[in-house]
């Protein structure tokens, strides 16, 4: 999982109530899925450190494991602030009455089985038995999901660029998921794309799959689906094995209900004759939802839309495992080798093209080309963005991948017409003493959350308070405690000196 859709699954399932984190850790896919591709590597170390463990872990003894540095204290804040956010990790006393941290019972027990196997739990899928009638293989899986996928991309694209269509028509439900996500917008009768649209466009797709499930978490509701079922099955699918059959016996109904959904989306085949109604193929686009591997094979954005993998002008080729096929030049010219209308439609957004041949388009970022961008709600982020992850192997082998001239006139032309900049957040102040508010930035810049510091007023802005509104809870509890140690040992002095 990249880190962009690790971010958004992570961001969306810190909002779930507790019980609703009890219910999905019951799965051992889940637990494992979350294991292996949401946590940062200090944290997974701690949760196998505790797995076994017949006893909490005081926080003292946690403390000896991290070097006192401000990285590693950083790196520790950080994997505390996950594992509590996902509802993993619990602060507890040990048998001495020391502050301590213990694993979610539900969350310790299927890891426990996740690992060393056992149990009838089959959240890893039941393979079916008997063996298709008509088999399919991974390049039929692999040229299913891109066409399905491809079909949702050309929808909002073609929002932008009048004329643009897919082989495959997307299903009137995945519309109306697009317009509930504000991916496009209907007027009248016709959809127009977004901001939250070119956003959208400019991910990785992994990043997009993750981004248009989260909206399919977020009105399974109003379906009659159960949004743990929904999610349970989602982290399932990214445990399975691609081009194996799998049974339905196993679903519930509410699972059986998202296949058909999940078919829209080239996440699952499935083949609608009586006789294979009970099976399922997850495609490549499933089976990577919790993986760091490409959603679909030699692509930046398509493998139909690279044309660099079978050999370019000017000796482009590139291996057919490498990702990225435009090429940027100091003097802004931009040379895509692609012969597919989605990518050349993305670049029409935010660069002027110029001519296109069988294999290969030549374009020009310009001034204009970027505030055309600019007005349509596209920054200059999202821009350098999308071309460092699209950058052809060739830029990759160079550091940094895109010239800096270009990157600083991009960030220049959104700045000319920008006089300030506005962000949501938190402004936090009256922190305490000196000592305190410097652990209080210093916990918010490990988090990520600090925007600015305003040092001389004794204050400083977070983008958010979850997380802050949680360990400002724990430092007063842990005062309390302090006080209350603190009165105790003034009575039990203050006893034993009357009775001498």
């Amino acid at each position: 999982m990249t880190s962009t859709a690790s971010q958004r699954a992570l961001d969306y399932l810190e909002q779930l109530p507790g019980t609703t984190f009890t219910k999905l850790y019951q799965q051992p896919s889940t637990a494992l899925a979350i294991f292996r591709r949401m946590l940062p590597h200090l944290a997974k170390t701690l949760v196998m450190a505790i797995l076994y463990m017949p006893t909490p872990l005081s926080v003292s003894d946690l403390e000896t494991w991290v070097k006192p540095d401000h990285e590693s204290l950083q790196a520790r804040d950080r994997a505390l602030s996950i594992l509590q956010r996902l509802r993993i990790l619990f602060d507890t006393h040990d048998a001495a009455g020391r502050a301590a941290y213990k694993l979610s019972d539900a969350f310790a027990r299927s890891l426990r089985l996740a690992l060393t196997g056992g149990g009838n739990h089959r959240s890893f899928g039941v393979p079916c038995s008997t063996p298709d009638k008509t088999p399919v293989s991974i390049d039929y899986l692999d040229t299913f999901a891109r066409k399905q996928w491809e079909a949702i991309l050309y929808y909002v694209v073609g929002s932008a660029s009048a004329g643009l269509g897919a082989e495959v028509d997307i299903s009137a439900g995945t519309k109306q998921l697009l317009q509930k996500g504000e991916f496009v917008a209907m007027r009248g009768r016709t959809a127009h794309i977004t901001q939250a649209g070119f956003t959208f466009l400019l991910q990785e797709i992994n990043a997009q799959i993750w981004t248009l499930l989260i909206v399919y978490l977020e009105v399974s509701s109003s379906l009659q689906m159960d949004p743990v079922d929904v999610l349970s099955f989602l982290f399932t699918l990214g445990s399975l094995e691609l081009g194996i059959s799998y049974s339905t016996s196993n679903l519930t109904p509410t699972q059986q209900q998202m296949l058909e959904d999940l078919a829209d989306f080239g996440l699952v085949y499935r083949r609608t004759s009586d006789d294979a109604a009970d099976r399922y193929y997850p495609t490549r686009l499933a089976t990577t939802l919790t993986s760091d591997a490409p959603a679909l094979p030699n692509a930046s954005l398509t493998s139909t839309a690279t044309g660099m993998t079978t050999g370019g002008a000017g000796g482009a080729s590139a291996p057919q495992n490498e990702k990225g096929y435009i090429i940027v030049e100091t003097n802004y010219r931009l040379y895509a080798y692609t012969s597919s209308p989605l990518p050349i439609s993305i670049l029409s957004l935010f660069a002027t093209l110029h001519t296109r041949y069988p294999n290969l388009i030549t374009a020009k970022i310009t001034k204009s080309s970027i505030h055309a961008a600019i007005t349509a709600g596209i920054t200059s982020d999202q821009i350098i963005t999308y071309l460092t992850t699209h950058a052809h192997p060739i830029l990759r082998r160079q550091q940094p991948v895109l010239p800096p001239t270009v990157v600083d006139q991009i960030r220049l032309w959104q700045i000319e017409g920008e006089r300030m900049t506005a962000w949501r957040g938190y402004l936090i102040r009256d922190v305490g003493s000196a000592e305190e508010y410097e652990k209080a930035v210093a916990y918010a810049e490990a988090l990520g959350v600090l925007r600015k510091e305003f040092k001389a007023k004794g204050s400083f802005f977070v983008t958010r308070m979850d997380q802050m509104s949680g360990y400002f809870k724990a430092q007063a509890v842990r005062k309390r405690e302090a006080i209350a140690q603190r009165e105790a040992e003034a009575r039990g002095g203050g006893g034993g000196a009357g009775r001498k």
